[in-house]
């Protein structure tokens, strides 16, 4: 039943946290005794924080008690950020990690660490080992953000910000036509 509820309620949940700015990371709907536990996970461009998550929290609340048919019972609401252990699994994950250290583990070969650059529809350019690499997300088994406790090497930001001037302008460029 709480799948099927889940299913139900997600598009709900889902409007609520757009209309409030946020995207919806992930949702979930567990049975917790004679309650249901809806946990909500939201994200934003920015992060999000504290006081914008109290504000999702009072909108995703407003939508399931305008929808309290749907739900039929009493819940406990859960709303929350992603943490820094979860995985870049989709292109705003890579892209809201700009500029981040990730560990990288690939379907094959050996795992390793770079800084995100330029997030594109298929693939992450990435500075590893001074050089800038294309990964596809297909190719990416698991990647998680790494703590740093340091700001990032200057001249490893100025050669991403140049890389994604040069690709931004490679991509822009008018096409000249064939004579």
């Amino acid at each position: 039943m709480p799948n099927d509820l889940a299913s139900r309620l997600e598009p709900i949940v889902a409007e609520a946290v757009k209309a409030a700015g946020f995207d919806l990371d992930s949702f979930e709907v567990q049975q917790a005794g004679r309650r249901q536990l809806v946990k909500v996970v939201v994200d934003g461009n920015d992060g999000v924080g504290l006081d914008e998550v109290a504000s999702v929290s009072r909108a995703v609340s407003a939508a399931l008690d305008e929808n309290e048919h749907v739900i039929a019972s009493a819940y406990t609401l859960e709303v929350t950020s992603p943490g820094l252990d979860r995985p870049l699994t989709v292109q705003r994950h890579w892209r809201r990690a700009k500029f981040r250290l990730v560990k990288v583990t690939p379907a094959e070969g050996a795992a390793f660490i770079g800084r995100v650059g330029h997030a594109g529809e298929k693939a992450a350019r990435l500075l590893v080992d001074g050089e800038i690499r294309d990964v596809p997300y297909a190719s990416v088994a698991k990647a998680v953000i790494e703590i740093e406790f340091k700001q990032p090497p200057a001249e490893d930001l100025k050669l991403l910000e140049t890389d994604a001037s040069a690709l931004n302008a490679a991509t822009t460029e008018p096409k000249e036509e064939p004579k």
